[in-house]
């Protein structure tokens, strides 16, 4: 069965030829040109990932992305005519899985697209539960993080980069093994990218419980999972 990939943007022209595309790569592509029509659709059916545009008439990408992760954690891409770093920041703080500027190649976008769905769909290792004493449970499979029995609201990208900090429980992970372990590419080295992936994801764990910290950041390096595993 075909994956299934939504595009939100007010750019007919632009999303006829990223969906002849992916469509030529085995992609079922639904696009909606109105945020509020994309909303809608994805409201009422099962979609893999979504490829947002930023910059669109009457409710801007961010504002969709907000409403989008009041209730999912679907993979979402995002696309911005500016490019500048900020706008990624917010991008990532709201919840977005990877942000592209335009003008870009599709191959780079298909290439973007495969790698998020590879990894919310696979699992990484043979270990498909992750538990811990502190209450936090991971499952790989449905790719769900559930913290005091409370379902806890992780994008794609999030899950992955708690899984990876999980996985190494008491070690020194540096940002650079990070950036090159969940995203598979080179950020620039002034990008807070990492930073920002790791705050949002533990203010989302603090919601449910602030009496235990289970990431902490070593100064000048990088991260340490604190949590105990569960025999």
């Amino acid at each position: 069965m075909s994956q299934i990939i939504l595009i939100i943007d007010d750019d007919e022209q632009l999303t006829e030829l990223i969906e002849e595309f992916l469509v030529s790569f085995n992609y079922e592509v639904i696009s909606k040109h109105l945020p509020e029509k994309g909303l809608e659709y994805l409201d009422k059916n099962d979609v893999d990932l979504v490829v947002l545009d930023v910059m669109m008439p009457g409710m801007d990408g961010f504002q969709v992305l907000r409403k989008i992760r009041e209730s999912s954690a679907i993979p979402v891409v995002m696309l911005t005519a500016k490019g500048d770093v900020s706008d990624r920041i917010v991008g990532l703080e709201l919840g977005a899985d990877d942000y592209m500027p335009k003008p870009f190649e599709p191959r780079e976008l298909l290439a973007r697209i495969q790698s998020i769905l590879r990894r919310s769909k696979a699992p990484d290792s043979m270990l498909d539960i992750l538990e811990f004493t502190e209450g936090l449970v991971i499952d790989k499979l449905r790719q769900e993080v559930t913290y005091k029995r409370e379902l806890v609201q992780l994008s794609t990208t999030e899950i992955e980069a708690l899984v990876l900090l999980a996985e190494h429980a008491g070690e020194v992970l540096n940002r650079e093994f990070l950036v090159e372990s969940i995203r598979g590419i080179h950020w620039q080295a002034f990008d807070r990218s990492v930073d920002v992936l790791i705050s949002r994801m533990r203010t989302k764990l603090n919601k449910v419980s602030k009496a235990v910290e289970l990431i902490k950041t070593i100064h000048g390096i990088g991260y340490k999972f604190v949590g105990t595993h569960k025999n």
